[in-house]
This record gives structure tokens, C-alpha cells and sequence, in this order.
């Protein structure tokens, strides 16, 4: 045989044999377990990342070894035995590779997720400048996941940890970074965020599909979108029918408008595509929860609501599963849920009206139920004509405050007055109501105590007198003889300034359990 024919045959035997050679893959890690990050104190913190399969991975951390081998897909996981905090440490990933992951603290780790008012930055909140140029924390460590909508949960995020400095703080939520900043000072430990959130968001995209699919009262939330992708069809089909005569009717009034010097109306757009929306369920979760998912953490704090203000009656259910959902997928038992409830915003009401807000935050507050939940009350630092308040310095505050209590126990006033259910007593034609977290006791912040409206049996509010009275207030109306229901702070954005002493508002409330009266919906348009 030629020496040419020789080698074609040895050529061919080395690609037919390759195919059976095991494979080599670089040991490789998520982007949540890296530089700079910190690792949860005093718990068994999950290192996980990826390799060949059967491929054996050993972590080293100081003192510690821990092996594990590669399942089929190549998934490896080790649990390192609990640390005390501190640090700056190093660890080694090796395999055919070897990782190693630089400036490791040991500390308190915090998911800060939500939407716009979560992910809205330091250098858009009040002082910016003076936050900005004060916040040289190296200790503290900041992980923002970049935004990712995914059908399926994703294996991994974007993102690193970076040191908290004033070229690093900017673009981080303001929230998460005045309640970490909080933390750090009280407790004197490193402090790890992790920034997940987008604007506009709701509930039901953060929550995993199996826990939607698994609640006839959840499953509406997929239901709407199976309806939402029908639709979708027939609007585009509309919108290629009559956009031109739309985009001619939208020119001539931006034309007039621009004449009058008045605000151009914003131009008519196809419609969009429910497929590829932030809000289909579970796609924010799959995203850009999951792939953080069992990374070591203490607990997590929320700023979201606004984008379901409309369906608060089902919010009832949905925000305690999806409470339930994080904490059984992190696998790390009832971890500390803290939340922001929703701040006053809009116009204000010249008398006591049924809006859609107080829903929301009855919604929120009734989630106070479950275990180890706390709520920040912040109906006193919104702002009615912007939708996104400055002050995110006392969010921040109201929240370690109440991570101090519920996560760390310390012997702190956490939280505002709350009404106690079913307290209520009529005494002629008042009505007294009690509360609980009194602090150093119950105070008006102003001449008068404002925000209490009663009702009697024909169920028509009207604002209120009222007074402290020890633990109680003391309601009443001369055009309400005979009382039967009071509401406080209930409006978009009520007048009301009822607090503790500690300066921590009084939490929203109704005695009644009437249902929502709606307004009147408007008669359609005759058509031309």
C-alpha cells in the first residue's frame, strides 16, 4: 500500500475513535460565585458550577476541601461548613482547570428585588451628589443581574460583584444600598446586595410557573396571557389595516398641538407582542431568580406592587406564594421576606373615595401573616405627582429596621402603629379603635390627627374627628350618629399623620369588610 494511502487509513481510524474519548470541559462557575463576592455567615454556603460530566471538582477555602463529581449535565455542587464573618479570603475551584476567586468577605447576603422603585439608582435619589461621594464601603459588595427574560429557568445571570465605592454605587438600587449601608453600620459585618428588579413589573413574573400552574386562583395569571397571545393576532392584523388612516389622524393633531405650543401626542404604535413581554409569568423569575438560586443569602427585601394596583384582590394570594415559592426553590428554609408598602401618590381627595391604592396596600399588609415577614410603611414619604419618590434614604432605613427585629432579633420599634383586627367599639356615636406597635406611644405629627373617615350603615364616608386616647383613637362625625365602620389613610394619597414616637407612620387600614365600590365605568364612544 502507497505511504500516501497509509495515512488517509490512520486519519480515518483517529476520527472514528474520537467520538468515544471522554470529554474535557473547563470547570466553570456562575456569575454569582466570583471576585469580590460575599458568602453567607454562619450557614452551609452552596458552591455549584459545571464541568464534564463524572468529572471530579474539588473546592478549597482556607482550611476546608470539598469534593464532588459532575452529574450526567455536568452540574456539581458542594456545601462548605458554615464561616464566621470577615474575611478577605480566597478560594480554588479545580478540575482540568483550576478558578480561583479573589476578595471573598463573610457576611450578610440580601436579594433586593421589585420593580422601578427596587431598581431605581443612587444617582437618581435624593442628595445623589453627596450619597455618591460618601459611599467608600469596601465592605460592603454589590451584584446587579443584568435584565434576562427566559421561558425556562435559566442556569446562569450576568453580572459581577463589585467593591461598594463612588465609582461602583451610581447605577445600584438606592433602596437596597441605604438599607445595606444600614445593616453594615448596626451590625459591624460585611454586607452583601444583590440588585434584582425591572421597572413596570408584576408579581406574577416573578413567580415560578409550577406554583402559578398549581392554584386555580393563580392559574389566571397564565390564562391572561394565553388570551393576551389570541388577541395579539387579530390587533396586528387591525393594526396593518388601519395604521396608515391612524398615523395620518395622530399627524394632524401633532401638528396642531405644535402649532398651539402644546405636548405632541405621543404617535400611535403597533401592538406589542405578549410573547416578548417582561410581565408574562414567570419569564422575570426564570431570568434573573433562579439562576441565583441556592446561593447563600439571609433574606430578601421587595419594592414592587404598582404594576398589579389593578387586581389587588387577587395580589391577596399571589404575593404570599410568591413568597412561598422563593423560599422553597432556595431550599434554605422561611428565610426573612421584608417589603415596602405602597407610598401616597396622585391627587389627592377633596372627600373620602374608594380608590384602587388602599387595596394594594391591604393586600400587602395582609401578607404580614405569613412567618417572618415585615413591612416598611412609607404613606408619608411619597410624592403625588411622581410615581418614584427622591427620599429612598428612609425606605431603606424602615427596612433594617425591621431586618434588625425579624432577621437578627434585636430589641428594636420596627414598624408603625398597626390597627388591631377586630378591636373596634362603639360608644354612642363613637367609634374607638387599638393599636399595636405602639413604641414609646401614639403621636400626631401636626395641630390634629387627620386621616379618619366613618361611615354608618348606609356606607357613605366622611372625614372624621379624631384624638389619641392611650392606645386608642377616638373616632367620630356629627353627620355619622350612629358608626360602624372607619377607615384610615385610605386613598391614593391620603392627609394622615398618625405615628409611634419612635417617627415610624401608622399602617393604613378599614374596619369594614365591604367589598370595592368601583366607579362607574364611562359609556363607549358613539362611533363616526
Amino acid at each position: 500500500m502507497r505511504r500516501e494511502s497509509l495515512g488517509v487509513v490512520a486519519w480515518c481510524l483517529v476520527l472514528a475513535i474520537l467520538p468515544v474519548l471522554p470529554a474535557q470541559a473547563e470547570v466553570k462557575l456562575p456569575a454569582i460565585i466570583g471576585d469580590n463576592m460575599v458568602l453567607q455567615a454562619d450557614v452551609k454556603a452552596p458552591i455549584w458550577g459545571w464541568a464534564a460530566p463524572d468529572e471530579k471538582v474539588t473546592v478549597t477555602l482556607g482550611d476546608q476541601k470539598q469534593t464532588a463529581t459532575a452529574d450526567k449535565d455536568g452540574k456539581w455542587t458542594v456545601k462548605l461548613e458554615a464561616l464566621k464573618s470577615g474575611g478577605p479570603l480566597e478560594m480554588a475551584v479545580a478540575g482540568t482547570n483550576t478558578i480561583t476567586v479573589k476578595n471573598i468577605l463573610v457576611g450578610e447576603v440580601w436579594v433586593c428585588g421589585g420593580q422601578s422603585n427596587m431598581a431605581m439608582s443612587v444617582k437618581s435619589s435624593k442628595d445623589s451628589d453627596k450619597e455618591i461621594a460618601e459611599a467608600k464601603y469596601p465592605k460592603i459588595r454589590l451584584f446587579k443581574v443584568q435584565n434576562a427574560m427566559a421561558d425556562e429557568p435559566a442556569k446562569d445571570a450576568k453580572g459581577q460583584w463589585v467593591e461598594c465605592d463612588p465609582n461602583t454605587v451610581g447605577g445600584f438600587s438606592a433602596v437596597g444600598y441605604f438599607f445595606g449601608r444600614d445593616l453594615h453600620k448596626v451590625l459591624n459585618v460585611p454586607v452583601g446586595l444583590i440588585h434584582s428588579n425591572w421597572g413596570g413589573t408584576c408579581a406574577e413574573a416573578w413567580t415560578s410557573k409550577p406554583t402559578l400552574e398549581g392554584d386555580a386562583e393563580l392559574k389566571v395569571a397564565l390564562d391572561r396571557q394565553t388570551q393576551a397571545v389570541e388577541r395579539h393576532a387579530t390587533d396586528k392584523e387591525n393594526w396593518e389595516k388601519n395604521k396608515d388612516k391612524l398615523l395620518a389622524r395622530w399627524k394632524e393633531s401633532a401638528d396642531k398641538a405644535k402649532a398651539e405650543g402644546k405636548p405632541i401626542p405621543r404617535a400611535p404604535q403597533p401592538p406589542g407582542d405578549p410573547k416578548t413581554s417582561p410581565n408574562r409569568p414567570s419569564c422575570l423569575y426564570n431570568g434573573m431568580i433562579a439562576p441565583l438560586i441556592p446561593f447563600g443569602i439571609r433574606g430578601a427585601i421587595w419594592y414592587q406592587g404598582e404594576s398589579n394596583a389593578g387586581r389587588a384582590v387577587e395580589y391577596r394570594k399571589l404575593f404570599p406564594a410568591m413568597i412561598s415559592d422563593w423560599r422553597k426553590n432556595w431550599g434554605q428554609g422561611d428565610f426573612p421576606f421584608l417589603f415596602v408598602q405602597l407610598a401616597n401618590f396622585m391627587a389627592k381627595d377633596a372627600e373620602p373615595k374608594d380608590d384602587p391604592w388602599p387595596w394594594l396596600r391591604e393586600a400587602q399588609t395582609m401578607t404580614l401573616s405569613v412567618p417572618k415577614t415585615g413591612m416598611a410603611v412609607i404613606i408619608d414619604i411619597g410624592e403625588g405627582n411622581d410615581i418614584h419618590p427622591k427620599n429612598k434614604q428612609d425606605v431603606g432605613l424602615r427596612l433594617s429596621r425591621a431586618a434588625q427585629k425579624i432577621a437578627y432579633g434585636k430589641d428594636i420599634v420596627h414598624s408603625g402603629p398597626v390597627h388591631e383586627t377586630g378591636s373596634m367599639k362603639i360608644e354612642g356615636d363613637k367609634a374607638v379603635v387599638k393599636f399595636k406597635h405602639l413604641g414609646g406611644g401614639l403621636v400626631a405629627k401636626g395641630d390634629k390627627l387627620t386621616g379618619f373617615a366613618i361611615a354608618g350603615e348606609d356606607r357613605k364616608f366622611v372625614w372624621a374627628d379624631a384624638k389619641i386616647d392611650a392606645e386608642t383613637v377616638v373616632v367620630q362625625s356629627k353627620d355619622v350618629p350612629k358608626p360602624v365602620a372607619v377607615r384610615y389613610a385610605w386613598a391614593n394619597n391620603p392627609d394622615c399623620n398618625l405615628y409611634n414616637k419612635e417617627g415610624l407612620p401608622a399602617c393604613p387600614f378599614r374596619t369594614d369588610d365591604w367589598p370595592m365600590v368601583t366607579a362607574p365605568k364611562p359609556a363607549p364612544a358613539t362611533p363616526k
